[in-house]
């Protein structure tokens, strides 16, 4: 089983200025503060782009994590995709799309996940990380939306 869902963020930031945040490891960091997410191997700072990747750590329910994710694709100022090499899930996969709506900016995030140990970690998908994940990623978004830059 996995889960998969989305989020749409309408800003009047331009797509690159908004492009140019959502690749940057530090504006990432500062999104990520209440979980203490920090980048401790491979692009540790500025941005990361396309095959690179970076290693978090982080925690979350009171549980120290480590993920390291690389970014498998890339078109520029329209779409990238990050992806689990190592960490707590069976796997993970985030697409970020970009589009310019002539006034606004739309950013979509698609996200699917699978937690492992079968049928504890399907448990752990429908009562826990379905919900919070998509707010993580909302937060996330909120904070991008609210920086100049």
């Amino acid at each position: 089983m996995a889960v998969y869902f989305e989020c749409v963020s309408r800003t009047s930031q331009s797509v690159a200025s908004l492009w140019d945040k959502s690749l940057d490891i530090d504006a990432h960091t500062d999104s990520m503060k209440d979980s203490g997410e920090r980048a401790v191997a491979g692009v540790t700072t500025g941005t990361i782009g396309l095959g690179e990747q970076v290693t978090w750590r982080a925690t979350h329910f009171g549980v120290p994590l480590r993920m390291t994710s690389k970014i498998t694709a890339l078109r520029e100022h329209t779409t990238f995709t990050d992806e689990q090499l190592h960490g707590p899930f069976k796997y993970f996969r985030h697409v970020h799309e970009f589009i310019d709506c002539g006034q606004e900016t739309v950013m979509i995030d698609k996200v699917s996940f699978a937690a492992p140990l079968g049928p504890l970690g399907w448990l752990a998908e429908r009562l826990v990380l379905g919900w919070y994940m998509p707010r993580l990623i909302r937060s996330r978004n909120s904070f991008l939306l609210s920086t100049s830059g």
